[in-house]
């Protein structure tokens, strides 16, 4: 007795076959072109972004926080040393989704500016509690990340956070959040991230 399929005679039934091997190969494909789109989003400028990424693949998270730094200010900032809220507010998409892929690749989806958004929104955080600047649901996300201790901003005390995957899930980017408009820039921020589809 062999171990052959049994031929199709019915041509219907062998039109179906081939119509439902021909899927599964067009499905196969489509995921392909997927993943490959997913990578060259990645780098698409390497000059900018390929620092960033060594350092994320190395695990070397707090240079590759500030690196992050680095890219957001030499993107909007041109040559400034600090942002505003009103710079923020028309940041490059490109550049927020790029950032955010790589942080998110590199981690294990643990952080990235779509995680932090996500952390917020779960939180009860909404387009409405930015635009009244609602305290207690940013105070929420920042207890969430790992940014509060004892109701205070440990950015102080940065060089002593867990640069680890271990670290709250969240966390990174982290540095760059420092500002001198504290609210209103996390406001204007996750206001764009929202704008972005981030």
């Amino acid at each position: 007795m062999s171990d052959l399929p049994t031929p199709v005679t019915d041509p219907t039934e062998a039109l179906s076959h081939q119509l439902t091997t021909l899927m599964e190969q067009v499905t196969a494909l489509s995921q392909r072109v997927t993943h490959l789109e997913n990578k060259l989003l990645l780098i698409p400028d390497i000059d900018r972004y390929g620092k960033l990424q060594d350092l994320l693949k190395q695990g070397q998270l707090k240079e590759a926080d500030l690196e992050t730094t680095q890219i957001i200010l030499d993107t909007a900032a041109m040559g400034r040393d600090e942002l505003s809220p009103e710079i923020i507010a028309k940041f490059p998409c490109t550049t927020l989704t790029v950032i955010d892929r790589l942080w998110r690749t590199y981690s294990e989806e643990r952080f990235g500016f779509s995680i932090q958004l996500e952390i917020y929104q779960q939180g009860g955080g909404s387009i409405d509690t930015l635009r009244t600047q609602d305290r207690k649901v940013m105070g929420k996300f920042a207890q969430t990340v790992g940014w509060l201790v004892e109701g205070e901003l440990q950015f102080p005390n940065y060089d002593n956070w867990d640069f680890s995957l271990q670290a709250p899930r969240g966390c990174f980017p982290a540095i760059w959040w420092r500002s001198p408009y504290g609210l209103k820039m996390v406001t204007f921020f996750f206001s764009r991230l929202m704008e972005c589809n981030i």
